[in-house]
């Protein structure tokens, strides 16, 4: 009999070979012997201690996402919004300054404007344009600088290198939230960042139906401040969760080329609308960030967010009651599609904001590209009706 390829049955139990990895289910981790127990602690990155610090599903899926990276290290967190809270919290103390981009996803900006603040922390929001200049802002004892490009609703680019080395000289760590581009579309390590997030919950699961989130890196010392934490803090994942992902991480290329090509045929169709004002999509030539898109990366992504031509509150309720294929929800990166809707009292309260109408933020799924088109068309034509 022909050898099964290493790359098509890497799972291997006793005599029993697989293409599927071992769902392990763990609380409890047992020792051969008292030496391995009393120096269990001293396994805490590379083995196995308790069920808070991984099972080997949890550490094959953190495998996985680290060679997607290009890191040494990954660890994985019960959410996006985790694993965002977990770093912040590992690499800042009372007295630091971070800098965090003003158009940063919701969740984190409340984190760390209320939470981080009430623990003495001087947070402090930068335009996401600042590029190079963001220099002006460092200070002593500015520890941390967030990332994320595109920002997930306005869609502002960053000019991530220039920011990477800006923190580089001043010793300042870096961290991008990568979730947009997925590793695929953009590599933050390979571009000077020290740490990458995902929200695995959207592209590496791909199918809405679980919630986690990656961390990963290629300094030793940040992992094991990230690794002690996720232990310390109880930020187990569970193993069903991780093997979902596992597997939503098989299909992820073809998903994500698929949505972001029908993204960037949706974005063209939308831009030439008679009731759309404005379309925020890196990838569109008009897009004021498209410069720094296609200097850096490779991809499109699923999310367009457009304005609409300024209507009464009624006429957004009729566009969103009208949509038959795109349900109403905030997430992406799923194969369903969905629309979100952003009041301007939200754009109101950034310092740099981008508009000061509402936005409405579609996230493109598998569906075929006419049946989404015909839905926008309908529900934008019941829009325009309200005029």
């Amino acid at each position: 009999m022909e050898p099964l390829k290493a790359n098509h049955a890497r799972h291997l139990q006793g005599d029993f070979l697989s293409l599927s990895p071992a769902v392990w289910r763990a609380s409890t981790v047992v020792f051969p012997s008292l030496d391995a127990f009393v120096s269990r602690k001293s396994r805490l990155y590379d083995g196995y201690t308790y069920g808070t610090t991984g099972t080997p599903t949890s550490r094959e899926l953190e495998r996985a996402i680290a060679a997607l990276e290009g890191a040494s290290h990954c660890v994985v967190a019960p959410s996006g919004q985790a694993a965002a809270c977990l770093t912040l919290l590992a690499l800042v103390k009372q007295g630091d300054h971070l800098l965090i981009p003003d158009a940063v996803y919701g969740p984190v900006r409340t984190f760390a404007a209320s939470q981080l603040a009430a623990l003495g922390l001087d947070v402090e929001f930068y335009d996401p344009s600042i590029g190079e200049n963001i220099a002006a802002l460092v200070r002593p004892n500015t520890r941390v600088i967030w990332l994320e490009s595109p920002c997930t609703i306005t869609m502002e680019m960053q000019d991530v290198p220039a920011i990477a080395r800006v923190a580089q000289a001043h010793g300042i760590v870096t961290v991008m939230d990568n979730t947009w581009a997925t590793p695929l579309n953009f590599a933050p390590l390979a571009h000077g960042v020290d740490i990458a997030i995902e929200a695995a919950t959207k592209f590496f699961s791909g199918h809405s139906d679980v919630l986690l989130g990656s961390i990963s890196t290629n300094s030793d010392a940040l992992y094991r401040k990230l690794r002690e934490l996720q232990s310390v803090m109880g930020q187990a994942v569970s193993a069903e969760d991780a093997f979902l992902v596992l597997r939503g991480l098989q299909t992820l290329r073809v998903r994500l080329k698929a949505q972001s090509e029908s993204a960037m045929q949706i974005a063209m169709w939308l831009s030439d609308h008679s009731m759309v004002e404005e379309i925020y999509f890196p990838a569109l030539p008009s897009d004021a960030g498209h410069a720094l898109w296609a200097r850096d990366f490779s991809g499109s992504g699923s999310l367009v967010s457009m304005v609409l031509r300024p209507a009464t509150q009624s006429a957004a309720s009729a566009f969103f009651d009208n949509l038959q294929s795109f349900a109403i929800g905030a997430s992406w990166g799923g194969v369903h599609s969905l629309a979100a809707y952003y009041p301007a009292a939200e754009q109101a309260k950034r310092r740099f904001p981008r508009t000061l109408e509402p936005i409405v933020r579609l996230s493109i799924g598998l569906e075929p590209l006419e049946t989404l088109i015909a839905d926008l068309s309908a529900a934008l034509t019941r829009y325009q009706s309200h005029f």
